[in-house]
């Protein structure tokens, strides 16, 4: 019902959607924006309720939220093989209850934005770790942490679609439009081999839980040119999304930066 609320009535985050959907999807007449938004905010709202289930239950209820699984073994042998791996997990569907399956019993550190408020940043940092998973924060001490659990050959999860700091990204194609994007990835992955990998889970219909999708991200992630690494890095985010395009999180301000500081929203 919120989602539903969200997607009729006039709202910031109805109108980021809508600006985003349209600019990502061109080609939608009115009739399947309005549609592809109203789904798109209902399946926020269904991620926002499911995170109290996702922290709360056991680690292994939690997990077996996930009924079906494509690309798993691919991405479990990739990561075995002594380099470690990355894995970018983007703001698609209910990426805490992926985030758990693709970490449980292995070694893994993810990187998360601090709260401001401290209250908040335990309970994350608690909730977030209760499989043995180490937390990161966005800063030099967090990527020195990554970069050292990295050369152990441990999992590292970095979520690849937020906007970073200054000196921190470079503008790239993503669905046709320059958004400022994240070198960290680039860097890590061309200074230790290690392999990477886009992923999320996949909500299925009729509650019937959700499909943990593991896809090798493109070989270009690898070029010792940024932009070039950049650009793949985006492609291979956008090859999840197309597979559950509704399940994106469309008002999240993805193009805030704009290459001549004009205002996009």
């Amino acid at each position: 019902m919120t989602g539903l609320l969200f997607g009729v009535l006039p709202n910031r985050s109805r109108s980021t959607t809508e600006k985003n959907l349209s600019t990502c999807f061109p080609d939608l007449n009115p009739h399947q924006l309005r549609a592809l938004t109203r789904e798109s905010l209902q399946n926020t709202a269904c991620t926002a309720l499911e995170m109290g289930k996702a922290w709360m239950l056991p680690i292994s209820r939690t997990v077996d939220l996930v009924v079906e699984t494509e690309g798993y073994e691919d991405y479990r042998a990739a990561v075995s093989a002594g380099k470690g791996g990355i894995l970018m997990a983007p703001h698609l569907s209910n990426w805490e209850i992926f985030g758990f399956f693709a970490t449980h019993e292995t070694q893994s550190t993810f990187m998360y934005q601090p709260p401001r408020q401290a209250a908040v940043d335990r309970l994350l940092r608690e909730v977030r770790s209760r499989d043995g998973v180490k937390m990161a924060p966005t800063n030099r001490k967090g990527v020195a942490q990554v970069l050292f659990a990295l050369q152990a050959g441990e999992v590292v999860g970095i979520l690849p679609d937020q906007v970073p700091g200054d000196e921190s990204g470079l503008f790239a194609p993503f669905f046709g439009e320059p958004a400022f994007t994240m070198t960290l990835i680039s860097k890590l992955a061309a200074r230790t081999g290690a392999a990477v990998f886009c992923g999320f889970a996949q909500r299925l219909p009729g509650g019937r839980g959700f499909r943990a999708v593991f896809q090798r991200a493109e070989e270009d992630i690898f070029s010792t040119d940024a932009e070039t690494s950049v650009a793949s890095l985006n492609r291979s985010v956008e090859k999840a999304i197309t597979l559950a395009p509704s399940q994106y999180q469309w008002e999240y301000k993805r193009f805030r930066r704009r290459p001549d500081n004009s205002e996009f929203y």
